[in-house]
């Protein structure tokens, strides 16, 4: 664990439209807060096991303060992250200091939202001003930015407290880390997935209330699958990548991972909107997500994409997500199973020279700070680039396919569900085998479509399997229809209960 020098963030006030939201997403939570919470107390040990609705409740009624909340999570990761290996760096001193100041903004009557005073932890390649951002690669182990990330300027305006940065696949690129792997908090022998791995890990122990990770071809979903908790790929564009080292940058997306549905609608509401800064940002009308879950119940249409993504499955998964399909068609109703997905392997290929592109001055002088994988990836790419009119074409037929990217959808389908995941999770000892590339390509079959396409996809826990392992089902949405993939989520959420299970740390 690693403290790290004073925050260089200069703190700014909430713009109204936030504000606003964030104050109408504090009443949806105050609505179905037990009248006897505030009452209640719990040991400082049993504080990390709130829901992030509980602890908001207490929060704000002052049961708990932010500085008692950060302490258990502090606590928690010392015991337990020595087994699990959630975190590269963990930041104390910020993290407390944020705390109180939290404390006492709302001891001032002063409340920002259900966020305010939440510890919350980042995927590491996510920058944090005055924090180091390694990306988990030792090219970048001393690497202190000195600016936040968009998204992380946007969590600290809603008061949350930042713990620290998680492990990850190494540079999202290969399933090495500088700091080693991360294991499952279900079962410690196999991989928590990836590349967002420690932010699905560090939920699943009950580190912190949230987290955030990022998106290329599968790597919130992936590890979301693993762990068993909801993870949220946005539509392209919603999230701001400013800030955030990138694989592929036309095809990364930020996302939350938390422990239920409603939580992950509470991150997004904050992390969502147009970024002036960053190329990619969409400029579109944020709804209330949190006022969607309970608004946007009618039937929806569901679409099965059977051809390709229900093939070649483990027995487990397809089980597990066929009895999903079965209470999924009590709450909406199943219209299509003859969806096609293609596998846009002609615009994602190319697409790869970016990560060329990034890397390319890094590796010149560096290349030994590269773990193996990646290192022999780089090394052959940058023999075989491609030219620039085949990266151009690539771009133009990325920008083209997302324009249409609604055509998929047949009449009458708004969502369509699928295993996130073919495979359950591997042994961390046969993760380090899987590679090259093409050998794990077969497994972004689920996922990646949905990164050329730029739509929403959710991955939530269907089930669990004779030995105690999490499976995800997937729902994906038309462009920036992520108030009707959560809002569905959490019907079928309340349905199960699956994502009440909690490993035994």
């Amino acid at each position: 664990m690693h403290g790290d020098p004073k925050d260089m963030m200069k703190r700014s006030s909430l713009d109204r439209r936030t504000f606003l939201s964030l104050s109408a997403n504090a009443a949806a939570l105050s609505l179905t807060c037990p009248a006897s919470l505030a009452a209640q107390s719990l040991p400082t040990n049993e504080l990390t096991a709130l829901t992030l609705h509980e602890a908001a409740a207490r929060i704000r009624s002052r049961a708990v303060s932010p500085v008692e909340l950060t302490k258990a999570c502090l606590a928690r990761i010392e015991r337990y992250d020595t087994k699990i290996n959630a975190f590269i760096t963990v930041s104390t001193e910020l993290a407390l200091a944020q705390a109180r100041a939290a404390e006492q903004e709302i001891g001032r009557g002063r409340w920002r939202g259900p966020l305010h005073g939440i510890p919350l932890a980042l995927k590491d390649n996510i920058d944090t001003a005055g924090i180091r951002t390694t990306a988990a690669s030792d090219v970048f182990r001393d690497r202190v930015p000195a600016e936040d990330a968009e998204v992380v300027r946007r969590l600290r305006q809603a008061g949350s407290v930042i713990l620290g940065k998680l492990n990850m696949w190494e540079f999202a690129g290969s399933p090495e880390s500088a700091w080693g792997p991360v294991r499952n908090p279900w079962e410690l022998e196999y991989e928590s997935g990836g590349s967002s791995s420690g932010s699905a890990a560090a939920l699943a122990a009950e580190f912190c209330f949230g987290t955030l990770g990022t998106d290329t071809g599968g790597s919130i979903r992936f590890p979301a699958h693993c762990c068993g908790v909801v993870g949220l790929k946005p539509t392209y564009g919603l999230v701001s990548n400013g800030g955030v080292i990138p694989l592929k940058e036309s095809e990364d997306h930020v996302g939350p991972l938390a422990r239920c549905v409603l939580y992950a609608a509470l991150l997004l509401q904050v992390i969502a909107g147009y970024d002036p800064n960053w190329a990619g940002s969409a400029n579109v009308q944020i709804p209330d997500y949190v006022t969607a879950l309970r608004e946007n119940r009618k039937s929806f249409g569901l679409g099965i994409p059977r051809a390709g993504c229900f093939e070649m499955l483990d027995p487990e998964v397809a089980q597990l997500v066929g009895a999903a399909l079965e209470t999924m068609n009590t709450i909406g109703t199943i219209r299509s199973e003859t969806v096609v997905v293609p596998r846009y392997l002609d615009i994602d290929g190319p697409l790869a020279v970016e990560i060329l592109s990034y890397h390319a001055p890094l590796f010149e002088k560096a290349a030994e700070r590269y773990h193996p994988f990646l290192r022999n990836g780089l090394a052959s790419g940058l023999k075989h680039c491609i030219s620039g009119v085949e990266y151009v074409d690539a771009l133009h037929a990325l920008q083209d396919t997302r324009r249409r990217a609604a055509e998929i959808f047949p009449a009458g389908v708004d969502l369509l569900i699928l295993p996130t995941w073919k495979h359950l999770p591997m042994t961390v000892a046969e993760r380090q085998k899987s590679w090259p590339p093409e050998e794990f390509a077969q497994e972004l079959w689920n996922t990646q479509p949905f990164n050329v396409l730029g739509l929403p996809a959710l991955s939530l826990p269907c089930g669990y399997t004779k030995s105690g392992l999490p499976v995800g089902v997937q729902i994906v949405g038309r462009p920036f229809a992520e108030a009707q993939v959560l809002a569905f989520a959490q019907a079928y959420e309340q349905a199960t209960q699956w994502h009440s299970r909690k490993p035994k740390v």
